[in-house]
């Protein structure tokens, strides 16, 4: 009886075994991103063995192979053209294959459109304005529309009778034929200043925020004067809003502050390094970064609830093996958010991050870690703007100023020069029309840049 009871114990046993349905391996393709020349998918596999090699198919070719070890992973694809459509899908490598299937378990097919270059085609003017007794300089620049530009910094000139004039302008406006010359004033304890204003963010011809070391408001009427000392006690380098009442400033010794259209809050950094750039991503993200060139350091903060902010990346002077390990190299000067889930970084190299992680821009030539000696190439990057991925533009110390359009960079304006004694410390773009600001010997200098 005990030997019959077994034989029905395994004869139930496999029974179960026979009868129990297969679970076939699942590939699900998703496109994440794509670029001039690049893609990014996401392949989601179930009941699937893992480690495995997969195939990735770019119109029934082989074009990569990649290790899975996971089961979510993301596909980087380059090397694409632009302006192309492209078909991938995933399937199983023949070694990986179970005998028991007969044909090779194959993802969903994905069609890819590749995005067009922009054109490099500009035309430009330049301007500039100072005398030689005093250092003249724009530190940035906010277009409303082709009709209504301003740049702000501190500009020397003459007076009516040809002498030098201690009084300095602290504006120039475009009104679409000519720039002309401004003093904005600011008025502290009854007293009219025209002070060096450092940053400027326009929200529309009626709503303009000058940055000094307080700050300046336009309401359409009159000038505002508001004094920002008891909750922001540094220079204003860089502002950002999305409105006149939803509205950053942030400057030195890790200095920030918000205004809600009611009321300032000061809010805590957790840095001490001057804060130069501020930058909105998505979903209610802001960025802010932050350098100090006598420590080759810099950092960059993040924000999702817009009052708490978080260290997001660290600069340091660290060893090439050493780089993305988590930290980036050197200062960050500049940051530049594409709203294509990428945010990009600027100081001694360009880097990138998207998908949360950091890489060098490779398509910017000599630039990684040890690249681009005794800056032959480009100097230090003190500003990124764009309009999107594939139009975006770097502007800094020696002349640098590039156009990227999806593939190449190009230099715009005067040609590059490591020795020039010129630096674009401002820019801003929109559409067609892009504006750069600087210093160029001992005189402010603008370009208006037209394509």
């Amino acid at each position: 009886s005990i030997f019959l009871l077994i034989l029905l114990l395994l004869s139930t046993q496999s029974c179960k075994q026979a009868t129990e349905p297969r679970l076939e391996p699942e590939l699900a393709l998703t496109l994440e991103d794509v670029s001039c020349t690049e893609a990014w998918m996401q392949l989601k596999t179930t009941n699937l063995q893992l480690p495995t090699t997969i195939n990735v198919l770019k119109n029934n070719t082989v074009t990569q192979t990649f290790s899975l070890s996971t089961h979510d992973t993301l596909l980087y694809i380059d090397s694409l053209l632009p302006n192309q459509t492209y078909k991938f899908k995933v399937v199983l490598t023949q070694n990986q294959q179970p005998t028991s299937y007969p044909q090779p378990p194959t993802s969903n097919e994905v069609t890819v459109t590749t995005m067009d270059t922009t054109s490099q085609e500009f035309s430009w003017e330049i301007y500039e304005y100072g005398i030689v007794t005093n250092v003249s300089r724009i530190f940035d620049v906010a277009i409303i529309d082709e009709n209504n530009i301003w740049a702000v910094g501190e500009i020397y000139m003459n007076d009516s009778l040809g002498n030098p004039d201690p009084n300095a302008y602290n504006a120039v406006h475009w009104d679409g034929t000519k720039w002309e010359l401004k003093r904005i004033p600011y008025i502290y304890n009854g007293q009219i200043e025209f002070p060096t204003i450092r940053a400027i963010c326009a929200f529309s011809n009626n709503d303009i925020w000058f940055g000094i070391a307080s700050l300046i408001h336009w309401d359409g009427i009159k000038y505002n004067s508001i004094n920002t000392m008891s909750f922001f006690p540094a220079l204003i380098n860089k502002m950002w809003g999305s409105s006149g009442n939803d509205f950053y400033i942030v400057g030195n010794n890790g200095n920030i502050a918000h205004w809600d259209g009611v009321r300032w809050r000061k809010i805590e950094s957790g840095t001490a390094l001057s804060l130069s750039d501020i930058q909105s991503g998505e979903n209610n993200e802001i960025y802010i970064c932050g350098w100090d060139a006598s420590t080759i350091s810099g950092i960059i903060l993040k924000s999702t609830n817009r009052i708490k902010f978080n260290k997001f990346a660290e600069g340091a002077p660290i060893e090439p093996e050493q780089i993305f390990n988590p930290k980036l190299f050197g200062e960050i000067a500049t940051i530049w958010y594409d709203k294509q889930k990428t945010l990009y970084a600027g100081g001694s190299i360009l880097y990138q991050n998207k998908f949360n992680r950091w890489d060098y821009v490779k398509s910017l030539p000599e630039n990684y870690l040890g690249g681009n000696v005794n800056a032959n190439y480009r100097g230090f990057i003190g500003r990124i703007k764009g309009n999107a991925s594939n139009d975006m533009w770097i502007a800094g110390d020696r002349n640098t100023l590039r156009h990227f359009n999806g593939v190449s960079w190009k230099q715009i304006g005067l040609p590059y020069n490591p020795d020039m004694d010129l630096v674009w410390r401002g820019i801003d773009c929109k559409d067609n029309v892009t504006v750069v600001v600087g210093s160029k010997n001992r005189r402010a200098i603008i370009m208006l840049i037209k394509r």
